[in-house]
């Protein structure tokens, strides 16, 4: 489902720069129809490469408009925050409407299409769960909004949940701190082979989340990495949203072992070239692009 709903992104969002990273890095982590997904501050930062400040201003302006929404009455594991695409939400809800009565029927989002009710007992197979508290009532867009602060005995596991808008900006762009255990570095950012690349709790979670593991199995995924590293040897380094990107558009296309691998193998799919489907190919690029040096560095 986080194909159909970054495919809305890409042809019917009007977000643009940041803001439209921003926006695919959240429809990526969308698992059903309604849309909702969890992501922290600090996960959106890494996979957009943008700066703290760029992502908080990128989440204000879509707040502005009706394509995002935080739902405040829930919260994602280890207290993440969770958003919602309501026009995506609307516009895949009309499809499936038009397609239960013809199966090639065509629709085009619009604004009227009523944005359909949530149902919370689907959202806890994903790790979403109401606040306790709360009548998990979502509130009007604000997803900059700061969680309130952990008590002194509880304090939020470091790097995790929602942060406050004050505080420095640390970020991969931050000069001052940069990363470490890195074998490469261009302006700033953090490079790596695919082969040095480390799957992130993030990349293992939606693995998990989206079914994949179920799928193939800790052996086939396993196998599925191995091939992956193989195939991408040879790539120029990238940053570590750069290669999570890729991955994972890597394991959607792997079959079971029990099933033929048709679309594995880079060349081999139907739709675009590596297999990837149309929107993962506008997301890959779109993330190596950003992490390829520009010769202005300093």
């Amino acid at each position: 489902m986080s194909v159909d709903t970054r495919e809305w992104v890409w042809e019917h969002s009007s977000s643009r720069g940041t803001a439209r990273l921003v926006l695919l890095s959240i429809a990526d982590r969308v698992p059903d129809e309604q849309c909702v997904a969890w992501a922290s501050m600090t996960s959106l930062v890494e996979r957009t490469n943008a700066s703290l400040t760029a992502v908080r201003t990128a989440l204000r302006a879509l707040a502005a408009g009706d394509e995002l929404e935080l739902l405040d009455g829930y919260q994602g594991p280890l207290r993440t925050t969770v958003y919602r695409l309501p026009r995506a939400a609307a516009f895949l809800a009309k499809v499936n409407a038009a397609r239960e009565e013809d199966p090639d029927a065509h629709a085009e989002p619009s604004d009227a299409d009523p944005v359909p009710e949530l149902e919370p007992e689907k959202l806890q197979r994903y790790g979403i769960w109401p606040k306790k508290g709360t009548d998990s009532t979502p509130s009007r867009r604000n997803p900059t909004r700061a969680d309130p602060g952990p008590s002194r005995r509880n304090p939020h596991p470091r790097r995790s949940g929602f942060r406050t808008l004050d505080g420095p900006d640390s970020t991969p762009q931050n000069r001052s701190k940069p990363k470490v255990n890195r074998r490469y570095s261009s302006s700033g950012t953090s490079l790596t082979s695919a082969t040095e690349w480390q799957i992130d709790p993030d990349t293992q979670a939606w693995a998990r989340q989206q079914g994949h593991l179920d799928r193939l199995g800790e052996e086939g995924l396993q196998a599925a990495d191995a091939k992956w590293r193989a195939h991408r040897a040879t790539f120029k380094p990238r940053g570590a949203g750069a290669w999570a990107a890729d991955w994972r558009s890597w394991i959607v296309r792997e079959h079971a072992p029990t099933r033929p691998n048709l679309y594995a193998v880079p060349g081999k799919g139907p739709a675009q070239p590596g297999g990837m489907t149309r929107a993962e190919a506008h997301t890959a690029a779109l993330l190596a692009a950003l992490d390829e040096p520009t010769g202005t560095e300093g």
